[in-house]
């Protein structure tokens, strides 16, 4: 009998989480509050979506309540012709300069993903001096798909092309592709997936393959956020820190680091601190500045009498506060907005769409009740967004073949910032009356409008909704919706 209870002690002792697996699982559910986006199928669009989160976290991930920094630095970067993204840079710098890798040890999602498929019991594949080269591989990934990518499409196409998230990402593919395409509401979304996102879907398994042998083998060889925290490692204010009249230089700490460590603390060191297990000097602890946030067993040098005891009551306030900022955010994100419920009604196939009136960019208003005897095309589009800028050009040729008998408003989505009169300057598409949505979302709401972009909804001439999805468009399918909202 002793000997079960013994057991399943230590079975209870290897699986229990510790405090950074913990902390892991708290950012992963934190960055993805929005839970009924999974129930829904929808993307969140509300205004912390301007954020930007720590981690890698998929801004297309239906729960997800902020931004991606690697997604919005490529937007950024890609827009450099119109705008500079010094919003997007600045809290890159800041997240950087307050936590450096640490964000990568302790509050990325999608490193939690691969530690999990890294417990899949194989053979493991060891580091190495070939895998401490192939470290630097994530550098690359930077300056040709996170940098050299979007510019070249910004400024020599006009076009925002995240390199990195359109061709490799594999938790854009996971937490997005994937997530958005699981709920059966959007089955419809399985016409527009072609080559890329097969070739993207085959990268995806490959990479979490290659982390089930080699430790968090993405964040090592591959990771263009990790490779920009690691450039802020040593100067970041929460780190591992060395005693330096404690250590005997044995190499235990870097011996036994699963990653491609020189020394405690440099560019590839994410401050998980499992270095603090293996030393036997007790030379090793998590700080931010001159405050210990994990001691060694043994303490450390400076530490006062009270210290361990300040510690562990510093540690149950941060987790009772983590713990209620988490469930108000959950309540927050997922209490059912009924405001507006009425507003909603009327943009199904063969209803009357409920009357609007928005200002254009151009200075003039569009209301829609002045388009009856017209076909009306309303489209849902955004700069960063590819399949929308790729056709509109096909809206505004449809448009000049019928100049008395069409109308066509392109709606800005109301998430972004950019600067749209300064990206539609030298387009020539002047037969597309643009506007920005209001704060509220007065046109989003009023057609249906999904945080999936492209949509395109076309109205016959008695202002009847003959067609809204979501999806891009071709000349053939306009000009056979023009003919049948003509009948």
């Amino acid at each position: 009998m002793d000997s079960q209870n013994s057991a399943k002690t230590s079975w209870r002792e290897r699986c229990r989480p510790g405090k950074r697996r913990l902390i892991q699982l708290y950012s992963a559910v934190l960055y993805n509050a929005y839970a009924k986006g999974f129930i829904k199928g929808e993307i969140y669009t509300g205004n912390t979506k301007l954020m930007c989160v720590p981690g890698l976290n998929c801004h297309s991930c239906p729960a997800a309540i902020g931004t991606c920094p690697l997604g919005s630095l490529q937007n950024a970067v890609a827009s450099s012709g119109n705008r500079a993204g010094f919003y997007v840079f600045g809290i890159i710098m800041l997240w950087g300069l307050m936590l450096g890798r640490t964000i990568c040890g302790w509050l990325c999602p999608f490193g939690l993903v691969q530690e999990l498929l890294h417990k899949i019991p194989t053979h493991k594949i060891k580091k190495s001096k070939v895998t401490r080269i192939l470290s630097y591989l994530k550098y690359v990934f930077l300056v040709a798909f996170a940098i050299a990518v979007p510019l070249w499409f910004g400024l020599k196409h006009g076009k925002v092309v995240p390199g990195f998230c359109k061709y490799i990402c594999p938790a854009g593919t996971l937490e997005g592709a994937v997530g958005l395409l699981s709920n059966p509401d959007n089955v419809g979304f399985f016409k527009m997936l072609g080559l890329l996102f097969t070739s993207k879907f085959v990268v995806m398994l490959i990479i979490g393959l290659a982390c089930v042998f080699c430790y968090r083998s993405f964040c090592r060889f591959i990771c263009p956020l990790g490779a920009i925290y690691g450039m802020f490692n040593k100067l970041a204010v929460i780190g591992a820190r060395v005693d330096a009249d404690r250590c005997t230089h044995c190499g235990a700490c870097v011996m036994n680091c699963k990653m491609d460590v020189r020394h405690i603390g440099d560019h590839e060191c994410i401050n998980c601190a499992k270095c603090m297990d293996v030393c036997r000097q007790d030379a090793i602890s998590l700080k931010a500045g001159k405050i210990t946030l994990i001691a060694p067993s043994g303490g450390c040098a400076d530490d006062k009498p009270d210290s361990a005891a300040k510690r562990a009551k510093g540690k149950r306030i941060a987790w009772t506060v983590a713990l209620v900022v988490l469930a108000l955010a959950l309540l927050w994100y997922n209490i059912p907005d009924k405001s507006h419920s009425s507003a909603n009604g009327g943009y199904a196939v063969g209803d009357e769409l409920s009357d609007f009136t928005i200002e254009c960019l151009d200075g003039e208003s569009f209301h829609l009740g002045d388009t009856r005897g017209k076909v009306t095309f309303i489209n849902l589009w955004a700069t960063y967004c590819g399949p929308c800028v790729e056709e509109l050009p096909h809206f505004n040729e449809l448009a000049g073949e019928h100049k008395d008998d069409v109308a066509v408003l392109a709606v800005h989505s109301s998430m972004s910032k950019d600067d749209i009169p300064a990206y539609l300057a030298d387009k020539g598409w002047d037969n597309i009356q643009f506007a920005l949505d209001t704060k509220d979302d007065l046109v989003w709401n009023i057609v249906g409008g999904s945080s999936t972009m492209p949509q395109t909804i076309v109205l016959d001439r008695d202002g009847r909704v003959i067609y809204n999805q979501v999806g891009s468009v071709t000349p053939d399918l306009l000009a056979q919706l023009y003919e049948q909202a003509s009948d």
